[in-house]
């Protein structure tokens, strides 16, 4: 596991929505003014007439994008996370409410956007998304995933929000990902003490993670759970009864996010496992390096293993 090569998936939206695209005429790109920032700008070069820059208007964007679906085409938003979820809030869920074939892409999330602003930083928007219904909530962990997230958008009808790390992530799937919406992918099991389960936002951290637990001698598994809406409950209710404590890693709140949809889960059922959160507290972030903001606000390889000897404690 040292040899993955470490990637961001936001530099791969636009040349694969235009790989998409040059096969289905519906694919329409709507964007307020970072089209630049998310790569949609090679889609506005190939299809300019499928590429609609609407200024710094999110709300207007998001009505535009559901009108555009409704008139039969597929539309993409495709912003910044905290702009997509946050900002639009009111709209999407009318969206979503009205089941319109809209597809949302969300980069920078969680601290992503590290040294551009402390109000660009998405800690929220897993929540935000997830509580509204209709809405299919996707968070690919590396390139291959995102493709494939894509492709099932399209298949789908109905919204869906797909969240893209800018950080980069370790390439660790092949072109196959078997990818389906509601199941997660167990990249390792080496026992039962930990499990990680991360957001692929948060694949860089996990990967880390378990290496370092591996060389402490604990005997570990790493899900990847891809899908938040729907998500993997068996999957989250049976390693909750095998493993001593499982460990959620997530690029954002620990409120809501991926720590929340654990919890929960593992509420409605009996289960052995101790359940800690990593990913962050409280609190509003600071603007800076994104390495430095993620070691600064807890979502690091260290405070996995701090979890973790706090649960093989017990």
């Amino acid at each position: 596991m040292d040899n993955y090569k470490l990637v961001s998936p936001r530099d791969f939206i636009g040349e694969t929505l235009i790989e998409f695209a040059e096969e289905n005429e519906k694919i329409a790109v709507i964007d307020s003014d970072l089209s630049s920032s998310v790569t949609t700008n090679k889609f506005a070069e190939k299809f300019p007439e499928r590429f609609f820059e609407m200024g710094i208007a999110e709300q207007n964007s998001m009505g535009v994008t559901t009108g555009l679906a409704l008139e039969g085409l597929i539309p993409f938003f495709v912003d910044f996370s905290i702009f997509v979820t946050g900002t639009v809030w009111t709209q999407l869920r009318q969206a979503c409410y009205s089941k319109a074939n809209v597809k949302i892409i969300g980069s920078h999330p969680g601290i992503d956007n590290g040294p551009d602003g402390a109000t660009h930083h998405a800690l929220e928007d897993i929540a935000l998304s997830r509580v509204l219904p209709n809405l299919t909530v996707l968070i690919p962990a590396d390139t291959y995933e995102l493709k494939d997230m894509i492709k099932k958008a399209i298949e789908i009808n109905g919204p869906v929000y797909i969240r893209t790390a800018r950080d980069v992530v370790p390439l660790y799937n092949t072109e196959d990902t078997g990818f389906e919406p509601g199941k997660a992918q167990v990249i390792y099991d080496e026992g039962d003490d930990i499990a990680l389960i991360f957001e692929g936002t948060a694949g860089k951290q996990a990967f880390e993670g378990f290496k370092l637990l591996k060389e402490k001698g604990y005997k570990c598994k790493l899900i990847n759970i891809r899908s938040i809406k729907p998500v993997d409950k068996e999957l989250i209710l049976k390693t909750g009864r095998t493993v001593k404590g499982i460990i959620t890693v997530e690029n954002h709140s620990v409120y809501g996010g991926l720590g929340s949809v654990t919890a929960e889960i593992l509420g409605t059922a009996e289960h052995k496992a101790v359940l800690r959160y990593v990913g962050i507290k409280d609190t509003f972030t600071e603007s800076g390096k994104t390495s430095d903001v993620k070691e600064k606000y807890g979502l690091s390889k260290e405070k996995i293993l701090i979890a973790a000897e706090d649960i093989m404690k017990k």
